[in-house]
């Protein structure tokens, strides 16, 4: 029987669809994605939830939000990750970068949430290098001079290092140990980069000189806010800070490469959600796209997706499939053989075909269950909020229908009363969907 293949898995943070060169980006220099794109395939039509939290929960567990969504920066303790599932499977398992999944409100805000919430220790990865591993007040810097949880204990080694770079280099030294082993691995890289605050990189003129708060902390501010950095960053940086953290992929895939493990290894890159409102990118040299994280429009939900495995996956493709968050787990699975354990519920379904070049079961539609911040509490009158749309049409719950071809930033919603013909039947196709997703 031939060995189950090695699985890596990154997502930058904060980096749409418009960043990327190989999707047309042309504001950065994005050379080891898109060597990616020229060797393997790249998906036009890959969308997530359009902040984190959601996106992860989903890419983690194969689920609709409704089924496990607790609060922002939280998993239900209780949850089954692919660090369990592959883990009870035989990967060698390890998770390198962003955690923020356990007690995501400072102690002045909710108390009722405290200490909620899925430990790293719990997440069922065999080896883990995270930031942000417990409470969001102890979390500082995710960039220079990083606070680090590694194994159970703070790393006390960071001054003057970068974040990523201490992931990448943890994800290699765990290559470097597993890679001869009869297991195969599965590494999990949830990028810092490239979310707030924008600061400067190794790579920065303003590098040496720049000093980031010793602990950034967040005291009371909103979840918004939070979410959003609002301590002192600079948008200028972004740049920096997206141009470096493709250096870092590509340190990884150069490891790959030398160590003959290419072949034997799907990997897998995608962004977490839409690129910050305060950065706009060019693409192709005229269209200028602004960042719409947090937003249920493209700009917050379109993201670059790359896969990688020579030999597999046919080289400098391009793929028009839709593909949404809860696809990942299914297809991981695919490829590396495994059946689910009995009664668990999955919502995505595997693209592992495509990858191969064959036609698959491509989907109709992708759906979308929304929750900014917490379904117990409904804090700042920010509600639930679901859509359901095809390559064409998107039809929101509350009965809002837009033509994306004609109007990509939604500017227009077609309401029932107002249907032609093809609106009609684009509304009677999708809307039944939503009377599908509960519990």
């Amino acid at each position: 029987m031939p060995k189950q293949p090695n699985i890596v898995l990154i997502m930058s943070d904060d980096l749409g669809y418009e960043v990327i060169g190989a999707n047309g980006g042309s504001s950065y220099k994005t050379p080891s994605i898109d060597s990616m794109a020229q060797q393997g395939m790249r998906f036009e039509n890959a969308h997530v939830m359009p902040l984190c939290t959601p996106t992860r929960l989903s890419l983690m567990t194969g689920k609709y939000n409704f089924r496990n969504y607790i609060g922002f920066g939280l998993i239900r303790p209780d949850e089954v990750t692919f660090g369990h599932l592959l883990t009870d499977a035989g990967y060698n398992t390890c998770i390198s970068g962003k955690w923020q999944l356990y007690s995501y409100n400072p102690p002045d805000q909710h108390p009722e949430e405290r200490s909620s919430g899925q430990k790293i220790e719990d997440a069922g990865f065999d080896e883990f290098c995270v930031w942000h591993p417990h409470h969001t007040e102890e979390k500082g810097s995710r960039y220079k001079n990083p606070v680090i949880y590694e194994n159970g204990e703070f790393r006390t080694d960071t001054e003057n290092k970068y974040g990523e770079d201490i992931f990448c280099d943890y994800i290699i030294d765990f290559l470097e140990r597993k890679k001869d082993d009869e297991k195969p691995f599965f590494v999990y890289w949830p990028m810092a980069a490239t979310h707030k605050p924008h600061e400067p990189t190794p790579d920065s003129p303003e590098w040496d000189s720049f000093d980031p708060p010793s602990n950034q902390s967040i005291g009371a501010k909103t979840w918004a806010e939070l979410e959003d950095g609002s301590w002192e960053d600079d948008p200028k940086f972004y740049r920096d800070m997206v141009e470096y953290h493709d250096k870092v992929i590509g340190r990884l895939l150069s490891y790959l490469e030398n160590q003959g493990l290419q072949k034997d290894t799907l990997v897998i890159y995608l962004g977490d959600n839409g690129s910050p409102a305060d950065v706009c990118s060019m693409m192709h040299q005229h269209n200028e796209i602004c960042g719409g994280k947090g937003k249920t429009s493209d700009r917050g939900t379109h993201v670059p997706l790359i896969c990688l495995m020579p030999g597999t996956i046919p080289s400098n493709t391009v793929q028009a499939d839709l593909i949404e968050a809860t696809d990942f787990l299914p297809t991981v699975f695919e490829a590396a053989g495994l059946d689910f354990p009995e009664g668990y519920i999955i919502d995505g379904r595997s693209f592992y075909p495509q990858l191969k070049g064959e036609k698959g079961n491509p989907r109709d539609w992708m759906f979308f269950h929304f929750e900014p911040m917490n379904r117990r509490s409904g804090l700042n009158g920010l509600r639930q909020i679901r859509f359901i749309r095809d390559h064409k049409w998107k039809l929101y719950e509350t009965g809002e229908l837009y033509d994306l071809e004609a109007d990509w930033d939604e500017d227009i919603p077609i309401y029932e009363v107002e249907d032609s013909k093809p609106q009609s039947e684009a509304r009677n196709r999708l809307n039944p969907i939503f009377s599908q997703m509960t519990n």
